[in-house]
């Protein structure tokens, strides 16, 4: 079958149509979707299960797998866990309206001095993050 300019713009506009009919609501979170075994991102955030220790007593517990994970965050004010799914190699979750995002990073990443000669990290944004030791 010979393709022609024609039909590959077709073919085109009418994946970026049905790529525009999803429905989508303001409190969803994305998800990446999974195709091949051993390189999922879910697979990469479920190493980061577990306690992750911050400065002052503050830390980051990630449970569950598969894609799906409760984010629980202890800060000075007590401790909340959200709702969060794999997206690409971090783990998306809303918290006050705001979507936010756990990565890995280093501890000079994490903003914190407290946590600049730490290797292994997951940091929310800068200022905000959280170590193994």
């Amino acid at each position: 079958m010979k393709l022609t300019f024609r039909s590959l713009i077709a073919c085109a506009a009418l994946a970026m149509l049905a790529a525009g009919c999803e429905n989508r609501t303001s409190d969803s979170v994305p998800v990446t979707a999974v195709s091949a075994p051993g390189s999922t991102s879910a697979s990469v955030a479920d190493k980061w299960l577990g306690k992750w220790r911050g400065p002052e007593a503050t830390f980051l517990q990630l449970d569950g797998g598969n894609g799906k994970y409760e984010v629980t965050i202890r800060n000075l004010d007590g401790s909340r866990t959200f709702h969060g799914n794999a997206a690409g190699n971090e783990i998306a979750f809303e918290r006050d309206g705001v979507k936010e995002s756990l990565r890995a990073t280093n501890g000079v990443e994490t903003g914190m001095k407290w946590l600049s000669k730490k290797s292994d990290c997951l940091t929310v944004r800068a200022g905000e993050g959280y170590c193994r030791d």
